[in-house]
């Protein structure tokens, strides 16, 4: 199927220090896109990949599942690693947990994380019900666009397979489990008010990671979608600052690739 404009993946070759992002559940590089950028003008080495099963058709996704996505991002980050000297990772929602594992799986070979509203779980009764639902419901109403800023859509499915939610509720406690592992530098940033993943989710991730060098800050002017929303200059900004104190090397500037 063709990707949906605005939802391809775009990559930009910088300097020696290199930046993967991840992007949500039923969502697509869109969201992610203008902070992408933001990184790449100042320098870095970019990469934002398009997940399986999403920038397409909600039909396509429910044929995927977790380890599709990790794949997807772990073959990411190990080209970066090949083409930059260190390499950070960073995520919005499910990419936010996908960042996470990369970074308790890799240890040394991430250099820094930074994530945006992270998943930790699928939350209600209805969570439960998803290993016996899914194969009787198709789908549930999407997730996609809670974004406090006035005209600003994200690119996303209309409708959730059960399927999909089902693999998520699975992978979110995987990394939950894993979280321990993770130790290097974190910078969490969450909205106070997010309709998607409440801030118990950020809460549980920062109780558990073994990380010492760690950041929170509280996004007062956003939903969940915030790298699209009114605090988005705020994240890239802050994003950057981390980068740079950790790695202050950013190299030259590249040419970027996917528009």
């Amino acid at each position: 199927m063709p990707v949906l404009p605005g939802a391809e993946p775009y990559r930009h070759e910088g300097g020696e220090v290199g930046v993967l992002l991840c992007h949500g559940f039923t969502g697509s590089p869109q969201s992610l896109r203008p902070w992408a950028r933001y990184l790449a003008e100042q320098g870095l080495t970019v990469s934002l990949p398009l997940l399986p099963g999403h920038g397409t058709r909600w039909e396509d996704m429910a044929l995927t599942g977790w380890p599709d996505w990790y794949a997807e991002v772990d073959r990411e980050l190990r080209a970066l690693r090949r083409r930059c000297a260190k390499v950070f990772v960073v995520g919005l929602s499910m990419g936010g947990a996908l960042a996470l594992r990369l970074a308790a799986k890799h240890g040394a070979g991430v250099e820094g994380v930074v994530v945006v509203n992270p998943a930790n779980k699928v939350h209600g009764l209805s969570a439960y019900a998803l290993p016996v639902a899914r194969h009787v419901v198709r789908t549930t109403k999407g997730i996609s666009s809670d974004i406090a800023r006035q005209g600003v859509l994200e690119k996303g499915y209309d409708r959730v397979p059960l399927h999909s939610a089902h693999s998520l509720r699975t992978f979110l406690r995987l990394v939950d489990g894993e979280l321990p592992q993770v130790t290097q530098p974190l910078l969490l940033l969450h909205s106070v008010q997010d309709h998607v993943v409440p801030p118990a989710d950020s809460a549980r991730i920062l109780g558990r990671v073994s990380s010492t060098d760690v950041t929170e800050i509280l996004l007062e002017q956003s939903y969940h979608v915030a790298t699209l929303d009114h605090d988005a200059d705020r994240i890239f900004e802050e994003s950057y600052a981390f980068i740079a104190r950790i790695a202050p090397s950013v190299g030259k500037e590249g040419t970027a690739v996917g528009g």
